[in-house]
C-alpha cells in the first residue's frame, strides 16, 4: 500500500475486470496488535487509510465506467495474532497476551482509518476466537456513534480443525448466535485446512447454515469453498443508495 501502491491498485483492476463487486482492503494484518510483531505499529493507522483509498479510487473508476454496477470497497478487520480466550502458555491456562480493552483500542483505530479512507462496508474477516470479534464488533459500533453514522458489516468466521468448529470451540451455529447481535449483512465461513478438508467438512457447515437460514429467513448461497448467509434485500437496499447506508 505503502510503497508499491500502483501495484496494488493494478491488481484491484485486475479482479474487477473478472466480475468481482466489492474490492477488499488487504489489511488483514494491519491491525497494531499484529503490526508489533514487526515494530511497524506505528505506520498501522496509514496502511488502513492508504489501503481503502486506492481501493476507493480504483472501485471509483470503474463505477464511472459502468454507473449500472457500483463497486464496493470492504474494509478489512482481521482476527490479530493473538487470542482473547485462550492462553498461548499450555503451562498457564488463565494467562493471556491480550485484553478485550486492547483489541477494541486497536480495532477502533483501523476503523477509523478504514472509514476515513473510503471504506463502503467493513468486513470482520477469518474469526477463529469469537471473543476477539464481539471486541472487533463493540470498537466497530462504537467508532459508528462516534462519527454519526454506520456502514454495513460482514462476519467471516474460520474452522481450524476437522472437527468443524472455530479455534475457540465453537460450532458453526454457535459461532453464529455468538455474533447475530451485530445484525451484520453477511455470514460467511472460510477453512483454514484447505480445499480437501473444507470439501469434506462443507455438508455439515451447510446442515447448519441451512438450519439457521430456515429461522433467520436469510438466503443461503453456498459457494465452492465458503458458505454464507446472505439477507439479500438489505444488500439490494445498500446498491441503490450509494455508501454509508445506515441499517
Amino acid at each position: 500500500m505503502l510503497t508499491q501502491p500502483e501495484t496494488i491498485k493494478t491488481i484491484h483492476a485486475e479482479y474487477l475486470e473478472a466480475g468481482a463487486d466489492i474490492l477488499e482492503t488487504n489489511t488483514f494484518n494491519a491491525t497494531t496488535i499484529a503490526m508489533a510483531d514487526y515494530d511497524m505499529e506505528s505506520l498501522s493507522e496509514e496502511i488502513n487509510f492508504s489501503a481503502a483509498k486506492l481501493a476507493r479510487e480504483v472501485a471509483d473508476e470503474w463505477t464511472a465506467k459502468d454507473p449500472a454496477k457500483p463497486r464496493f470497497v470492504a474494509g478489512v478487520l482481521g482476527p490479530t495474532n493473538r487470542t482473547c480466550s485462550i492462553s498461548p502458555d499450555v503451562n498457564d491456562p488463565g494467562y493471556r497476551n491480550v485484553s478485550f480493552d486492547e483489541l477494541v483500542t486497536a480495532y477502533s483505530e483501523s476503523t477509523r482509518a478504514l472509514i476515513k479512507g473510503g471504506a463502503d462496508l467493513i468486513l470482520i474477516e477469518t474469526i477463529f476466537d469469537t471473543l476477539n470479534a464481539k471486541a472487533c464488533a463493540f470498537a466497530v459500533d462504537s467508532v459508528f456513534e462516534e462519527l454519526g453514522f454506520s456502514l454495513p458489516v460482514m462476519i467471516s468466521g474460520t474452522i481450524t480443525d476437522a472437527s468443524g468448529r472455530t479455534l475457540s470451540g465453537q460450532t458453526t451455529e454457535a459461532f453464529y448466535n455468538s455474533l447475530r447481535h451485530v445484525n451484520p449483512i453477511s455470514f460467511g465461513l472460510n477453512c483454514a485446512l484447505g480445499q480437501m478438508s473444507c470439501a469434506r467438512m462443507s455438508k455439515s457447515c451447510l446442515a447448519s447454515l441451512k438450519a439457521m437460514c430456515r429461522r433467520t429467513q436469510m438466503p443461503v448461497f453456498p459457494m465452492r469453498l465458503v458458505n454464507t448467509i446472505f439477507p439479500r434485500r438489505r444488500w439490494q437496499n445498500m446498491s441503490k443508495s450509494g455508501r454509508k447506508v445506515a441499517f
